[in-house]
């Protein structure tokens, strides 16, 4: 396998990469692989639960909101 370079990486993070890698008994290049699987499994979920959950106003609410919005971006300095 080739060797890859990361660049802008500091010494603390390196280092912690590495703790990580030699607790969990595996190598850095798998640790990195499963860091970032579980890291994109995350992201998913939390916008799942953002787009999916539960609302945080009532469609009453954001219409008045919107209205409110509307109104102030007519006001100078405000792209239509």
């Amino acid at each position: 396998m080739p060797v890859k370079t990361i660049k802008d990486v500091d010494e603390k993070t390196w280092q912690e990469l590495k703790t990580l890698s030699v607790r969990s008994g595996v190598k850095m290049g798998k640790m990195l692989e499963k860091l970032v699987r579980e890291y994109k499994a995350y992201t998913e979920q939390r916008w799942k639960e953002i787009l999916s959950g539960k609302k945080l106003l009532s469609d009453k609410e954001a219409e008045d909101m919107m209205k409110v919005v509307r109104e102030a971006r007519k006001e100078k300095g405000f792209r239509e």
